[in-house]
């Protein structure tokens, strides 16, 4: 019987006859795509709709079929594939995870690259699926809450991967949503010539805390003496530069009883005074924590006897990079830290422009400032070091530039004291 199907819901068929006959007149070739133009009758034997994972079929209602619903293929993107259900756990050998403050997205591979796991779950559930997982790899971004979860990981025998967020991007295809971005971190991971990230102990993250709490209190006194000198500048009083002279001729602007401010403001610079106070304890107390560090730490006391590396220097290295065990050579570090000129080399043709900037700032800012209150004393020294500078001194290079080439130097020795386990000798043979 010739039926002319226009019921709204899906049907399942076990047979269909089709015939097709053009409207124009003549047999004609049917594509499945097309959709006008035919008048399709239809052989039916209905029957119960069977479990989809035994190949049931499914009709969706495709408007302008002259009320019919049109089968779709299998393959198509229409249809929803759980691929944690054709495979299993076992077959995991690289999970992607891109880290969110509530739910992470989770990708899973083979040992082919295909994707067999894609998931989506919140922190402590993550936590718990992992540690049922048989021993894989473990790919994250290196962000905020990475190395937390990378030492539970680790402590259920888990290799972890930790890289840069930039490194993963070229991976990530389409467009950009959670998933992809899991997906990229587990395929980035796979690569033989991606750099990891080194898993930070609990010891290295709180002496890196320490060090963002100091900043930021020294960039709330920075603020606050700026304030400071702007207010008065509008009242007529002009202060020296250096905050050791602003601080003085506040005192005593606070201790002269024949001033033109009036008493509120009188009263609102004395509060700023109190503040700048309270600042100044809590950074000199931070310090105290970094001297009795750096005193107690093997590996920060060779540090500091390298000239322009102090106890924040030392202590900051190795809240960084440990004992530098992820650089191979010297000249690693100083790349990573962004202290060697940027290259822009194309058709052969070599060129090099200012400094890359790459890596830690704050680091790089510490080792910036420590060779640059060591030039001095440093250039003028009897020491391959002093000949050094000497000589580039003497080429007519700018300060700067000249300031920029010792920290990195200075980085390079940093590098062969935390590796080799030994101080620094200011007689050694330095290289140009």
């Amino acid at each position: 019987m010739a039926v002319r199907e226009t019921h709204p819901q899906p049907l399942a068929f076990r047979a269909a006859a089709v015939t097709a006959r053009h409207v124009r007149g003549g047999p004609g070739f049917v594509d499945k795509d097309e959709a006008f133009g035919f008048e399709i009758d239809l052989a039916i034997e209905p029957m119960p709709a069977l479990p989809q994972d035994v190949g049931t079929v499914l009709l969706d209602r495709v408007p302008g079929l002259y009320g019919m619903a049109r089968p779709f293929s299998p393959a198509s993107d229409m249809m929803l594939v759980l691929e944690e259900e054709r495979s299993g756990p076992m077959s995991i050998v690289i999970l992607g995870v891109d880290l969110g403050k509530n739910a992470c997205s989770v990708v899973g591979v083979d040992a082919a690259g295909a994707v067999v796991v894609r998931r989506s779950m919140r922190r402590q559930t993550l936590v718990d699926y992992v540690a049922k997982l048989p021993v894989c790899v473990v790919a994250m971004e290196a962000c905020c809450g990475a190395h937390y979860l990378g030492r539970l990981f680790a402590a259920h025998g888990h290799e972890i991967r930790l890289m840069s967020p930039e490194y993963v991007r070229p991976y990530v295809k389409a467009q950009k949503n959670d998933d992809r971005d899991a997906e990229g971190i587990a395929e980035a991971a796979s690569r033989p010539t991606m750099r990891f990230v080194e898993l930070k102990t609990q010891e290295q993250l709180d002496i890196q805390t320490l060090h963002r709490v100091r900043s930021r209190l020294v960039a709330e006194r920075r603020s606050l003496t700026n304030q400071l000198r702007a207010i008065l500048l509008e009242r007529g009083t002009i202060f020296p530069v250096g905050r050791r002279k602003l601080e003085l001729g506040i005192d005593a602007l606070l201790a002269d009883e024949d001033t033109t401010l009036s008493p509120r403001l009188r009263q609102l610079v004395a509060e700023l005074r109190a503040e700048w106070r309270e600042l100044d304890t809590r950074v000199e107390t931070l310090n105290g924590e970094f001297v009795e560090l750096a005193r107690n730490d093997a590996a920060a006391r060779r540090l500091t006897s390298i000239p322009g590396v102090g106890v924040l220097n030392a202590t900051a290295l190795i809240a960084a990079v440990g004992d530098a065990s992820s650089f191979a050579k010297a000249r690693d570090l100083g790349a990573w830290l962004g202290l060697v000129p940027r290259q822009h080399t194309t058709g052969g043709k070599p060129r090099l422009l200012g400094i890359s900037k790459r890596g830690n700032t704050y680091l790089r800012t510490l080792l910036i400032h420590g060779a640059r209150a060591a030039l001095p004393s440093l250039a003028q020294s009897e020491t391959p070091l002093g000949r050094w500078l000497t000589g580039m001194i003497e080429r007519g290079v700018h300060r700067n530039a000249i300031v920029v080439a010792l920290a990195n130097k200075l980085a390079r020795i940093a590098w062969a004291a935390l590796r080799k386990d030994a101080t620094f000798e200011r007689g050694y043979p330095v290289a140009a």
